[in-house]
């Protein structure tokens, strides 16, 4: 039988495994962590009883992916669906909430309401057309012609200075601007822009939707998966060296897909030097500096819409945000930064025991930065929670700096798998019609760092999948596989 051997256990990872043990391959799986799961991974960081996500805790894109419907991710495990998608909290006890349905967010938005809805609801109505255009790579006629092109329109319209002319209250300005900010880009910037009203459009499709008792249970389900199939996961293998690793033949069929930074591909011995200059000069981006809060009772929002959102963005007025993120591209953290918060445990009670919660929180930050969060991220939410600073019982900080201690592929605490600019969207780590194939035989690229890029999809384990077997004469589709 041929093998398939596959570097690293996120959602990628999993779904390239999945895939070439559906397709017949003996599949092993190589994770430098003592627990499998990569950035979907949640463990006990403060104390006993409160479960945290280690990487992403919010899922829109999964159940959206044409990868994880196939899998039958949503049958799998239990998902949790908000009637509020985000929050924006403002001084003064005001907020702008993103309600799951688009009517009820517009309506909230009062003289914004026929802005909010132009713009968006041609998206998340057609939220297949955009997944299809966004998440794959755009060397290629999209499905649906119009809604790209109605989606392209809405990316110059957000992506450059003509986004600060498009609402006229605080509310609709701060919601949009702090979903635009998740792509840790300056703003406003049309990659920003991509990734933001991808975002938007899935909060009033499906909703952003969270796995009850945390990320790891999608790598759980996919575990089950791959081990019903014969594949096998093996921990605490840190790979840092392809030409000494041992992943078999390529000239009888056996393949290396790394769900890895593009960096690990520099260590194979055959590649060819246009290809080593290419990973070269594949940027990273800023990082993540994260932390972790274990508390006595919810926390205390001034607003009560926010106070049942899971997700809140925490960074005052879009003046402030775009502020923050700039400051952060040229090297400096703001005193009052963009805070991305998830409160898991206000919908879901196995996070924490009763009567306790549970908040997720992470800032962005420069490259390798050292910065401890906590203090920052504190002083935010207490700016429109009073009192949350005395429900906190303990926290656990995560500095960029150590993040790629903790997942390999995180370069400088990048979580994005390389810089999110629109050239990078296309050059991802190349130029290529086939970009998760290398120059080496057998070796594919199945991470963040190719096609469609960040976010909990598993498409590039996918596209990375389906393109080995079909330089190995075997032509499959998703449905061919499940």
């Amino acid at each position: 039988m041929v093998r398939a051997t596959i570097i690293g256990s996120g959602p990628n990872g999993l779904a390239a495994a999945v895939s070439m043990a559906r397709a017949g391959y003996e599949v092993r799986v190589l994770e430098a962590a003592r627990t499998i799961g990569g950035g979907v991974r949640t463990q006990e960081s403060t104390l006993s009883g409160f479960r945290h996500d280690v990487c992403s805790a919010v899922h829109p894109a999964a159940l959206a992916s044409p990868f994880f419907q196939a899998f039958g991710l949503a049958e799998r495990i239990d998902w949790i669906r908000p009637a509020i998608s985000y929050a924006h909290p403002l001084d003064g006890g005001r907020a702008g909430i993103a309600w799951r349905d688009i009517e009820r967010t517009a309506a909230g938005l009062g003289v914004d309401e026929k802005a909010w809805l132009s713009r968006l609801r041609p998206l998340s109505s057609h939220i297949g057309g955009v997944v299809d255009f966004t998440g794959n790579q755009m060397l290629r006629v999209p499905h649906d012609p119009i809604t790209a092109v109605r989606f392209a329109l809405r990316m110059l319209d957000q992506g450059t200075p003509l986004a600060e002319r498009t609402f006229r209250t605080e509310e609709a300005a701060a919601l949009l601007s702090g979903v635009l900010a998740h792509a840790n880009t300056p703003m406003p910037s049309l990659a920003g822009a991509a990734a933001g009203l991808l975002l938007a459009a899935q909060a009033h499709a499906g909703g952003w939707m969270y796995p009850r008792g945390g990320a790891q249970r999608i790598a759980d389900a996919m575990t089950d998966d791959l081990a019903a199939h014969g594949g096998t996961i093996e921990t605490d293998v840190h790979v840092t060296d392809l030409a000494a690793l041992d992943w078999g033949d390529p000239a009888r069929g056996d393949v290396l897909l790394l769900n890895t930074s593009p960096r690990l591909l520099r260590t194979h011995p055959d590649i060819p030097r246009r290809y080593a200059r290419a990973i070269d000069a594949y940027r990273y981006g800023p990082a993540a500096a994260k932390v972790d809060f274990a508390l006595d009772g919810p926390v205390p929002w001034t607003n009560p819409d926010v106070a049942a959102a899971p997700t809140v963005h925490v960074g005052g007025t879009y003046e402030e945000v775009w502020a923050s993120e700039n400051a952060v591209a040229h090297g400096i953290v703001s005193e009052r930064p963009y805070v991305l918060t998830v409160q898991p445990s206000v919908l879901d009670d196995t996070r924490a025991p009763e009567g306790k919660a549970v908040l997720w929180a992470y800032i962005h930050v420069p490259q390798g930065s050292h910065l401890d969060a906590t203090e920052l991220i504190t002083n935010q939410v207490e700016r429109f929670a009073p009192g949350f600073r005395d429900r906190i019982l303990a926290h656990h900080s995560v500095p960029a700096s150590s993040r790629e201690a903790i997942n390999p592929a995180e370069i400088g605490g990048d979580i994005l798998g390389g810089a999110f600019t629109i050239a990078q969207a296309l050059r991802r780590p190349t130029l290529s019609t086939a970009p998760w194939r290398t120059p080496m035989p057998g070796v594919y690229l199945a991470s963040a760092s190719a096609p469609p890029g960040p976010g909990v999809n598993g498409m590039a384990g996918w596209y990375a999948a389906r393109t080995a077997l079909k330089d190995a004469g075997t032509r499959v589709s998703l449905g061919d596989l499940f």
